[in-house]
């Protein structure tokens, strides 16, 4: 498994965007985020100034349903 990059918030949420997910509503400083095929898919992505910890953004792929391999593909495109 490669390692996960460092990345912020907003170069995450344009590669999940990316993968087919779309903007339900914005709470405060998170923005929800639901799979316009997969509805039972909802993420949450915590919109700091800083990059995000590497735990959290384990925690986004896994609640994506991605590989770290795909992930990075969407964060490159």
């Amino acid at each position: 498994m490669p390692k996960l990059p460092r990345a912020s918030a907003k170069k995450i949420l344009a590669a999940l965007l990316k993968a087919g997910f779309y903007i339900h509503h914005h709470t405060g400083s998170h923005a929800n985020l639901r799979h316009s095929k997969k509805q039972h898919l909802h993420i949450v992505v915590p919109m700091h100034s800083k990059d995000l910890a590497p735990k959290t953004i384990k925690s986004i792929i896994i609640q994506a349903e991605l590989t770290v391999e795909e992930f990075i593909k969407f964060l490159k495109k």
